[in-house]
């Protein structure tokens, strides 16, 4: 890479950088030119030169932030033998999220969204690398189970997304709500964990039920 490539590199993270530590620190209503390049400590100009304009900044980021923390991740999840497990490892990445002030980052991009056209799809991709980390996971997982050929794991994916989402934006109005839904969460895991532990003949009677139950 020449000298001016990687110069230009170092300019274009700086200001991802400075976006999403503007997002989260200022809010959207706050994010501009001015102030991405004062959190990134270059020239408002170079936001145009390197991105065109805010908005297109700003969708980057938020794929660029994605990227990041799913691989900051990626061995964890990989690590997982058990759907129990997962809960458990979701609800770290939840507690450690917040605390780096992701999941307010995340509020703010939702929020964003419903009036600058590019952040829905930019937020909508990084959340798919999320779902595609979590579908893989349970893909592993479930085929293990006696709920591996009666589940749809992209969906299951998805919903599981969708959850998280949803409580972390409702931690910000119900702090203790949200710690029950967590709490909920464990206690499904926990029963979850007791059907794993079945035995291959409880394993076997779990999949003919189940079979007869999709067939009606």
């Amino acid at each position: 890479m020449s000298p001016e490539s990687a110069k230009a590199l170092e300019t274009k993270t700086k200001l991802l950088e400075g976006a999403l530590r503007t997002l989260t620190e200022q809010g959207i209503a706050k994010t501009s030119a001015r102030t991405v390049a004062a959190a990134a400590g270059v020239n408002q100009a170079l936001v145009f030169y390197h991105f065109g304009s805010v908005d297109e900044l700003l969708a980057a980021a938020c794929h660029y932030g994605a990227e990041r923390t799913v691989a900051r991740y990626r061995e964890r999840l990989a690590a997982v033998t058990s759907l129990s497990e997962l809960l458990v490892v979701g609800r770290q990445v939840h507690e450690e999220e917040r605390a780096g002030g992701h999941v307010a980052l995340l509020g703010q991009l939702l929020a964003g969204a419903q009036t600058h056209a590019t952040l829905g799809p930019a937020t909508a991709a990084g959340l798919r690398l999320w779902i595609t980390e979590i579908e893989h996971v349970l893909t592993r997982l479930l085929a293990a189970t006696p709920f591996g050929e009666f589940t749809d794991p992209a969906g299951l994916a998805r919903a599981v997304a969708a959850s998280f989402v949803g409580i972390e934006l409702y931690e910000g109005v119900d702090a203790p709500g949200a710690t029950a839904a967590l709490d909920a969460l464990e206690q499904l895991g926990a029963l979850v964990a007791a059907l794993e532990a079945l035995g291959p003949v409880a394993q076997r009677a779990v999949r003919h039920h189940l079979r007869r139950t999709s067939q009606r």
